[in-house]
């Protein structure tokens, strides 16, 4: 098995457990052993490097120093905020004018570690040709949005990974599960960040333009790889239809979670019952061709999920 260090951050442990569990069940399923970081600690997120930006990079620092410690060369986080904090860690470490005040900090530097999110790991490592061969329970017949998020691919200097304004990897891996993954002209727009709580309006705004988006390319969920696009377009989802007058009801499910699916793997065990917004939708068999036949004719009718005028001028108002 390919041994990679794990950083599963603190969302991971909370809000997110789900992913955590989803990401472990299908990395051990393509034959990837991860290995916890022991006695991680928080990568210090955005307040840190506010406060002080060398401490922020020893802070992660020291996480990528005890993987290295553990012989390994490759560190995943499905976080893309925590991966922006170990790679600029791994930038510190770089810069000759701060490497040595970052070394006396973290006790070693931290070169030669290749640091990945979970969809990187996924698309690089196992592939969609691998996925596609390995699905037990494909996904024909359902509409998948790929949404990555404002940081996932950028800045793309730091990230080093698909293209930052349009990115396919996780489109390629809906697709091998046997899903639609349309063009998604809002893929890496914001969702309104930690803005949820200070100031929800943005939340409502933003979190409506990509849900509306969605709906109106025929989308029954919205797949994610971040913990906090996941719980903006999720758990938020009722504030966002009360701001707009809206009635969306799309699921919130992360990449890891769709992938078991089709893995055929219980969705219990995936925790696709802890979204706030009911994925039984993306329960139903739709290989038949009789079934496929009468919902691409409902779906010439508009639904609950598309209210439509958000995306398209903004036409409805928020109250």
């Amino acid at each position: 098995m390919k041994r990679v260090a794990y950083y599963k951050g603190c969302s991971l442990e909370g809000l997110a457990v789900e992913y955590d569990r989803s990401t472990r069940i299908v990395c051990e399923a393509f034959g990837i052993e991860l290995v916890e970081i022991p006695d991680w600690n928080c990568c210090g997120s955005t307040p840190a490097h506010s406060y002080d930006p060398l401490l922020s990079a020893a802070l992660a620092g020291r996480n990528l120093a005890i993987a290295a410690d553990n012989g390994c060369d490759m560190v995943m986080t499905p976080c893309p905020g925590c991966l922006k904090s170990l790679k600029g860690a791994q930038e510190t470490c770089e810069d000759p004018q701060q490497r040595k005040a970052f070394v006396d900090l973290v006790g070693k530097d931290v070169d030669g570690l290749k640091t990945v999110s979970l969809l990187q790991l996924l698309y690089e490592e196992v592939g969609a040709e691998a996925l596609q061969k390995a699905v037990q329970r494909p996904l024909t017949g359902h509409v998948l949005i790929p949404y990555y998020g404002c940081l996932l691919t950028r800045p793309a200097q730091k990230a080093r990974f698909d293209d930052p304004e349009n990115p396919i990897s996780m489109d390629r891996l809906i697709e091998a599960t046997g899903a639609t993954a349309p063009d998604f002209p809002y893929k890496t727009e914001c969702c309104g960040a930690t803005y949820g709580v200070t100031r929800n309006d943005f939340v409502g705004r933003l979190g409506g333009r990509i849900l509306d988006m969605a709906a109106r390319l025929g989308g029954e969920a919205i797949v994610v790889a971040c913990p906090l696009c996941q719980q903006n377009l999720d758990m938020r989802q009722k504030q966002i239809n009360k701001y707009y007058k809206s009635a969306f009801n799309l699921p919130v499910p992360y990449i890891s979670q769709i992938i078991g699916l089709a893995l055929g793997i219980d969705p219990k065990v995936l925790g696709l019952n802890k979204l706030c917004v009911s994925p039984r939708v993306l329960l139903e068999d739709r290989t038949q061709p009789d079934q496929e036949a009468q919902r691409v004719g409902a779906a010439v009718k508009p639904g609950p999920n598309q209210p439509g005028g958000i995306a398209g001028g903004e036409s409805i108002q928020p109250s």
